[in-house]
């Protein structure tokens, strides 16, 4: 259990750093964009960090990157893929619902959502998603961060056999 407590503890210190990069690169009340990241900026949390294209019409969402952490994750490479491609239809509904907020309100979201879908019960993401926009406005890009806890998390190392 201490284990456990533990990795939280660190999941969500890693969520506060992550948040407060994005919050650094905002210029008043315009969002930062994807331009203002610089991946050296945050080097440690690269594995488990992900790029969301926000499609317009009809709104669907794209995972343009996937940090290798999140291959074990999935158990498959999933950059390039749409959503509805990587979950099954309840998980995707959770996402699509969570992603629309961001989209929305220009706010950040974080959340927990188990990995039961995937056949790991023992298993969650902690997640953050921070709104980018090329304009300052107008949400079309979100920056994903995930911090997987649970009992076999310890295992989840983003390397894999080519």
């Amino acid at each position: 259990m201490s284990a456990q407590l533990s990795a939280s503890a660190t999941a969500a210190r890693a969520h506060q750093e992550m948040f407060a990069y994005w919050a650094s690169l905002r210029r008043g009340a315009s969002l930062p964009a994807r331009v203002d990241l610089h991946p050296a900026h945050m080097k440690r949390l690269l594995p488990t960090v992900s790029l969301i294209d926000v499609i317009r019409e009809p709104r669907d969402y794209r995972l343009r990157l996937a940090g290798t952490g999140l291959y074990g994750v999935y158990g498959r490479e999933i950059t390039g893929r749409m959503i509805g491609d990587v979950y099954n239809p309840a998980a995707f509904e959770y996402w699509r619902k969570e992603l629309d907020k961001v989209v929305d309100d220009r706010r950040p979201g974080v959340g927990v959502h188990s990995l039961a879908w995937r056949g790991a019960p023992h298993m969650s993401i902690l997640w953050l998603r921070l709104p980018l926009a090329s304009n300052g406005k107008d949400v079309d890009m979100i920056l994903g961060y995930d911090a997987v806890v649970g009992a076999a998390a310890e295992g989840v190392s983003g390397i894999r056999a080519a």
